[in-house]
């Protein structure tokens, strides 16, 4: 199964940080940065508004776990978004790409 993960950061210089990291150690496929992002939320029972960064990230399902604890391992929020969506369809090419470009068992660890 294929997965899009959206995951907020603070600031362009996280986003870049957690999307290269993610990338490098082949957790995802790709990581797009998407600026701009206005959030309202609560938190700790107040309002709150934030100008965040989305990364959008292609990724496949044995990979999420993994990706998840090396989010919270570059992230600079006590509770990140980490959510992802099933990836229905897409093009075949794109697709076996993805595939080939992430580790379906997560990173080895020694």
């Amino acid at each position: 199964m294929y997965l899009i993960v959206h995951i907020t950061a603070s600031s362009r210089e996280e986003a870049e940080k957690i999307g290269r990291a993610l990338v490098e150690e082949r957790l995802v496929a790709c990581a797009n940065l998407i600026p701009g992002v206005t959030s309202l939320y609560t938190w700790e029972g107040k309002t709150c508004e934030s100008s965040e960064v989305m990364i959008e990230a292609k990724t496949v399902a044995s990979c999420f776990d993994a990706l998840t604890r090396r989010v919270k391992d570059l992230h600079s929020y006590d509770v990140p978004e980490i959510v992802a969506f099933p990836l229905e369809r897409g093009s075949r090419e794109y697709l076996d790409w993805v595939s080939k470009s992430t580790l379906p068992e997560g990173p080895k660890t020694n």
